[in-house]
């Protein structure tokens, strides 16, 4: 039996949790294409799962999602990117030597050298015109911004707001936002600021010198890209405008309506364009899973943390 290597999440908890193991390489079924995983990301989903880290009132549909004591399914990581090693019998989309990138969603699996996934789920030719650790950078927070502005639907001349804008979601947000021809201010920390200005922002506000809410500013589009606080939504509420919407990534789970095909295609084709250009904070390797779960778990990484798997 061929073996991989993986990190495995033995129990929720903290970073150290996470374990290189081998265990066995999968097999595609004949629908599946087994992908050699170059990179995937780190993202705060992640580290959510990893650590349980949710608020009471979600632990027993959570544990029963999940896991009880540990993940269900312990190899963790939602993203990736890599290369077509084999096909099922029946797969059609896809050849050996394709390289592509992939959003697993509730699979998650990405943690490891292989994978296997069905070739109708959101997995497509990764942008040619990056790296694997740039495109395994896109699907996690691309997909999600772009389900939320067009939740809100978002209009050419309407002034956006995005609230972390240095975040995954939040880059992409504020790049795919001006690709739809609106007005957009981010919001982030000092040391971020020509990051978020250079990925196309018009105004970009400093939180840690100046509260947004007091500067008189209607925004026609609100998005909180970190989410976590109960109250934001009547916090924000003064600078929308008469017919202004307040979004946030806390408003329920998008699933698999985020998470699709299509949405990857659209990405590709913008970051094939120039329009949207991955952001990478870090790169670890795959035996630096632990330390890479600490530095995500301060909070304050800019854009994406990838992890390097077969190289």
């Amino acid at each position: 039996m061929e073996k991989m290597k993986a990190v495995i999440c033995t129990k929720f908890g903290s970073p150290e949790v996470l374990q290189v193991r081998e265990i066995a390489k999968p097999s595609p079924k004949d629908n599946e294409v087994l992908i050699k995983i170059v990179a995937t990301s780190v993202t705060a989903s992640d580290c959510i799962i990893r650590s349980f880290n949710l608020p009471a009132t979600m632990w027993i549909p959570a544990r029963l999602a999940l896991g009880l004591t540990k993940p269900r399914k312990p190899i963790l990581g939602l993203v990736l990117s890599g290369e077509i090693e084999s096909t099922g019998s029946n797969v059609k989309q896809f050849k050996k030597g394709d390289k592509v990138y992939a959003h697993t969603f509730l699979r998650f699996g990405t943690y490891a050298e292989y994978t296997c996934l069905p070739e109708n789920s959101a997995i497509t030719l990764m942008p040619s015109n990056t790296s694997f650790e740039e495109a395994a950078a896109i699907p996690f927070g691309g997909t999600l911004a772009l389900y939320y502005l067009k939740k809100a639907a978002i209009q050419k001349g309407q002034k956006v707001l995005v609230y972390g804008a240095s975040g995954a979601i939040g880059t992409s947000a504020i790049q795919l936002a001006r690709h739809f021809g609106a007005d957009v201010s981010g919001v982030c920390s000092t040391t971020n600021l020509d990051l978020v200005k250079s990925l196309g922002a018009d105004t970009v506000i400093d939180y840690t010198k100046e509260n947004f809410t007091d500067n008189g500013i209607r925004y026609d589009l609100l998005f909180d890209a970190v989410g976590k606080k109960k109250s934001a939504h009547l916090h924000y509420k003064k600078s929308l405008s008469t017919k202004g919407r307040f979004i946030s990534v806390d408003d329920g789970n998008p699933g698999e309506r985020a998470v699709c095909k299509e949405n990857l295609i659209t990405l590709k084709e913008l970051t094939e364009k120039g329009i949207l250009k991955p952001v990478i904070d870090r790169i670890y390797p795959l035996n630096d899973i632990v330390e890479a779960h600490r530095y995500v778990d301060k909070g304050h990484k800019k854009g994406n943390v990838i992890l390097t798997v077969n190289q």
